[in-house]
């Protein structure tokens, strides 16, 4: 078995995002489990080259994972013979710069969401990306979820009919940071720092929606800052200047409706902090983050409505669990492994800048939504 080493940027390692999901849980990972192997009996092996601000936090990293090749100048990892992939987990205002010079230095490019901060600029990175002749890809971990893939399986096998509408709930109570410490970073919840959760939630609702159920052809969209007054990781109290809920209406090619509600600002009453309820003339689901119930219309019930008696029915215990059938990797390992694939070996890999760029349209057109009170279409993106 032949082993193909390939060198890998990290920026942004010292995030919870960049070292949690893409560091551990990925390119960790799939070191520990010997590479991502190839048709031909190759084996691809990740060789990780930290990058962050923070020379203390890098070396921190670095030493407790056992990885010596760490650095905080970006310009010099990127001269790098040796590196093939740029991968930018850096906050959104940062990002345009460092993949515009990934994409100078030839690498190919591998980054979080959202591609940037204006639907513009990002078209302008696909096109440089293309005329450059790099691969890139964005990451849409959500559709890697146990509970959208059992979804997707559903979906295919038609068990549904014609889909009528989906329902969608996502959001927990983020602390305000003075009593319990936020479980965000403050910047979140400041627009000048690119903060916000259309900016942030709207682009995984783009290839969510567009994946499973088909094009978004128009958003209407409420936002609101419903806690004004936040306070940072140092102690000191700042206003908050960003929306921390949306409550989206989006209409998608072939007639489906879905309603989309995004809050930092809501207490958790159901089983995952992500639910998607999709309903068909021939059936509906609940799916999460893994798990996925069903109804059938053969087995629905008849409830009917009378305000005047209590209820007696257990409505959660007349859906049924779709099963595994098959073990769920991490989701963000498992698109790491189909980039890999698809730098080395030309591999399909659907989910590129121009795919990014869509999902930033619709947080900007989602944002336009807001701000006039209107509903607002969404344009087909090409190169």
């Amino acid at each position: 078995m032949t082993r193909r080493s390939i060198g890998i940027i990290v920026n942004g390692v010292t995030g919870r995002m960049g070292y949690w999901q893409h560091l551990v849980r990925s390119l960790l990972a799939i070191r520990e489990a010997g590479g991502v192997p190839l048709a031909d009996g190759t084996t691809i092996w990740p060789h990780l080259v930290l990058v962050g601000r923070s020379e203390p936090k890098l070396r921190q990293i670095a030493e407790r994972h056992g990885l010596d090749d760490w650095t905080t100048d970006l310009t010099a990892a990127l001269a790098r013979d040796d590196v093939q992939v740029y991968f930018d987990a850096q906050v959104t205002q940062q990002r345009e710069k460092a993949i515009r010079q990934a994409i100078d230095a030839g690498k190919h490019i591998y980054t979080e969401k959202p591609l940037a901060e204006d639907t513009e600029a990002a078209l302008d990175l696909a096109r440089a990306a293309r005329a450059a002749g790099v691969r890139t890809g964005v990451v849409q971990d959500k559709l890697f979820l146990p509970g959208l893939r059992k979804l997707k399986r559903l979906l295919d096998g038609g068990f549904f009919g014609r889909v009528l509408s989906v329902r969608g709930e996502f959001g927990y109570w983020v602390f305000e940071g003075d009593w319990q410490p936020a479980q965000r970073p403050s910047w979140n919840y400041r627009a000048e720092d690119g903060g916000g959760i259309v900016v942030d939630m709207f682009p995984h609702w783009h290839y969510v929606l567009e994946e499973l159920f088909g094009a978004v052809r128009s958003v209407s969209c409420v936002t609101a800052t419903h806690v004004p007054r936040r306070v940072d990781e140092s102690g000191r109290p700042y206003p908050a200047t960003a929306d921390d809920a949306a409550y989206g209406v989006f209409e998608l090619e072939g007639g489906v409706i879905a309603q989309l509600n995004s809050s930092w600002c809501v207490r958790v009453h159901r089983d995952e902090l992500v639910e998607f309820q999709v309903d068909g003339t021939e059936g509906s689901a609940v799916a999460g983050l893994r798990r996925c119930r069903v109804q059938h219309r053969a087995v629905t019930p008849k409830p009917v409505w009378n305000p005047d008696l209590p209820a007696t029915e257990d409505f959660r215990a007349q859906w049924t669990d779709v099963p595994d059938n098959e073990e769920f990797d991490n989701g963000f390992k498992v698109q790491w492994e189909a980039f890999l694939r698809h730098v080395v070996a030309g591999e399909p890999f659907p989910w590129d800048f121009l795919a990014g760029a869509r999902g930033v349209q619709l947080a900007e057109l989602g944002l336009v939504s807001a701000r006039e009170g209107r509903r607002v279409e969404v344009p087909e993106l090409s190169l």
